[in-house]
Formats: C-alpha cells, sequence, structure tokens
C-alpha cells in the first residue's frame, strides 16, 4: 500500500516538474525572438515584438 502511494506522489511531483520546465522553455523562446525582432526590425517596439513572439510561440 505504502509502494503505491510513494508511486503515485512520485508521478503526480514529475508532472509538475514537466509543466514548470515546459513554462520555462517557452519564455526563454520568447526572449530569444524579442531579441531576434530587435535585431532585424529598424523601429523597434518592445511590447509590439512581444505579442508578435508570444503569438507566434503558441501557433506552434
Amino acid at each position: 500500500m505504502k509502494k503505491n502511494i510513494l508511486i503515485v506522489v512520485l508521478i503526480v511531483v514529475g508532472m509538475i516538474v514537466i509543466s514548470n520546465f515546459s513554462d520555462h522553455n517557452r519564455n526563454k523562446s520568447i526572449s530569444a525572438c524579442i531579441v531576434a525582432q530587435k535585431n532585424t526590425v529598424e523601429n523597434f517596439d518592445i511590447n509590439e515584438a512581444k505579442k508578435f513572439c508570444e503569438k507566434e510561440i503558441k501557433k506552434k
């Protein structure tokens, strides 16, 4: 019985950790996209770039 509870707890903790890494990876992707926009666009607006990058990353 204790073994089953331990397995369930480990699975739940694993799912939480994976979801946190997913958010971290998405934020890193958005930051990289903003930097790329800054380097390629002459009149750079950070708010527009952030909205654009979030939309593009959510598409994929």
